[in-house]
């Protein structure tokens, strides 16, 4: 039995359901942390999401049907959870997605979990210029290097247009970075 049904069968069994959930956790949290943390910015954010990420992961395994890989499914639960969050955000702070954005690219010279430099700050003020969806695909694709079957398992999307959604965002990014 492959490594991925063993622990699908063990959090789905109540008698090995926790050391499963476990184990699914310190396989995925590290990279589910950065993929969210792209999307919300902030670490503590990022940190609220991953939880509800892995609480939403832990109350509905029953549902999983093994349609797609356990890893895309998490996946696809992560990234609705982090758009959630930040729309939930935006309205309580009565402001729009993408002044929400700007404000959090802004926070990012400041935040001690950030490393990056005024590169990689311009590549954050270019990619929240995008249309929602492009900066998702453009995250999974750049930063995450995920391929475009993994993408399309995921966000429930044709290859065709996420490949489209891809070279769009690349050139606004790339007129952005020139004209900055």
């Amino acid at each position: 039995m492959p490594e991925e049904a063993v622990l699908i069968a063990g959090m789905k069994n109540p008698s090995t359901r926790e050391a499963s959930y476990r184990t699914l956790i310190s396989k995925h949290k590290e990279r589910l942390y950065w993929h969210i943390r792209k999307i919300v910015m902030d670490h503590d954010d990022a940190d609220d999401v991953l939880q509800n990420t892995f609480i939403k992961v832990f109350r509905h395994i029953d549902g999983f049907n093994g349609d797609s890989k356990l890893y895309s499914w998490i996946y696809r639960i992560a990234t609705n959870e982090s758009i959630t969050f930040l729309n939930k955000k935006a309205k309580h702070l009565s402001l729009d997605l993408k002044t929400l954005q700007e404000k959090q690219v802004e926070a990012l010279r400041s935040d001690v979990y950030f490393d990056g430099d005024e590169i990689q700050l311009k590549l954050q003020k270019a990619i929240i210029t995008l249309p929602h969806k492009q900066q998702i695909v453009f995250n999974m694709k750049y930063f995450d290097d995920l391929k475009y079957d993994e993408m399309s398992e995921i966000l429930d999307t044709s290859v065709g247009a996420l490949k489209a959604s891809y070279h769009h965002a690349r050139k606004k990014i790339e007129l952005f970075l020139l004209n900055e």
